[in-house]
């Protein structure tokens, strides 16, 4: 992810969780090639049930959360949903300008 790229030293968490929504994605498809970096934990939701979680309690709606980022803070604080949340976005790609300063804001960059 180019985002990580410019400071490798950056206190970052991410957790990548992928489902299987289009065709062709399998959990052999997702082995951490996509995001090479040691700060990021790969999961994946063969039951879609994370992203369900998601879709209703941080977006309020029914449906599945997918290419879909959530931005949490340092004072982030994780009880019955995280929070608060600092920004959120979809799909990813066409937010990655935005994710990159919402990033660049809460490192202090």
């Amino acid at each position: 992810m180019q985002l990580l790229a410019p400071d490798p030293s950056a206190s970052l968490r991410i957790y990548a969780v992928w489902l299987p929504v289009l065709a062709g994605d399998e959990r052999a498809s997702r082995n951490g090639t996509y995001m090479p970096d040691a700060r990021v934990i790969h999961y994946w939701d063969g039951d879609r049930a994370v992203g369900q979680w998601f879709s209703t309690q941080i977006d309020g709606n029914a449906s599945v959360a997918w290419d879909t980022y959530y931005l949490y803070g340092p004072q982030a604080v994780w009880s019955t949903v995280p929070s608060p949340l600092a920004d959120s976005g979809r799909t990813i790609y066409s937010e990655r300008e935005t994710l990159e300063m919402q990033v660049r804001a809460l490192l202090g960059q």
